[in-house]
């Protein structure tokens, strides 16, 4: 048995069903805290759903932003000032901190202080990365693309440095998600554990296995 939902239904839903509705139906998401920092050296860290991969040559990373006219986005405008990020996966530990940061904290607050998280700058890099996760990355912003159907912006970034738990990685740049303790998010406050099902060669039409029916 289905649920339909016609474009109607959805206009008319109460906004809080429309949001848990339509954040869930793209399945579970990478759960990634963003780390900024402004011209007067505070930091400020912000969980995300919508971090995808771009490209591996040139390695680049993109992340949505929501709409910027009625609130103020303390990490677009860090991103802005300093031109430098960092993305950290959010470990399956730190799940109800990790959560806490999308509150509306203001600009002299720092989520690292008040929900728990240790900022660590490595290798000169000049935002911090969160110590606590185990699969990281620094970034240096190369462009924004407005999406003017909802005023949403995508944040583009170029991958200057990875950092990766050594047990998670095979020889063959492989990264065991489920070992690095990353997690997902369904909708806007549900998290998962990552598991891994299975690992299967490249698909070529002329190498089908024989399906289960």
């Amino acid at each position: 048995m289905m649920t339909f939902f016609s474009e109607e239904d959805i206009l008319q839903m109460p906004k809080v069903k429309r949001l848990n509705i339509i954040n869930s139906i793209t399945g579970v998401k990478p759960a990634n805290l963003i780390s900024t920092i402004d011209e007067r050296n505070r930091h400020n860290l912000a969980i995300f759903s919508s971090v995808v991969h771009l490209g591996s040559n040139p390695a680049l990373i993109g992340f949505i932003l929501r709409p910027q006219q009625k609130i103020r986005r303390h990490t677009y405008e860090n991103i802005l000032e300093n031109g430098y990020y960092t993305i950290n996966h959010l470990p399956n530990h730190k799940t109800l901190e990790g959560h806490y940061t999308s509150a509306k904290f203001d600009k002299e607050t720092s989520e690292y202080d008040v929900c728990h998280f240790t900022p660590e700058f490595q290798h000169d890099f000049p935002v911090p990365y969160v110590k606590e996760s185990f699969l990281k990355m620094g970034l240096k912003h190369v462009e924004s693309i407005p999406i003017k159907y909802n005023g949403t912006v995508m944040i583009v970034g170029k991958i200057l440095q990875v950092y990766v738990a050594k047990s998670s990685l095979n020889e063959e740049g492989y990264i065991n998600l489920e070992e690095a303790k990353s997690v997902g998010i369904s909708g806007l406050n549900t998290y998962y554990d990552l598991k891994k099902i299975a690992s299967y060669p490249y698909a070529r039409p002329h190498e089908l296995p024989h399906f289960k029916s």
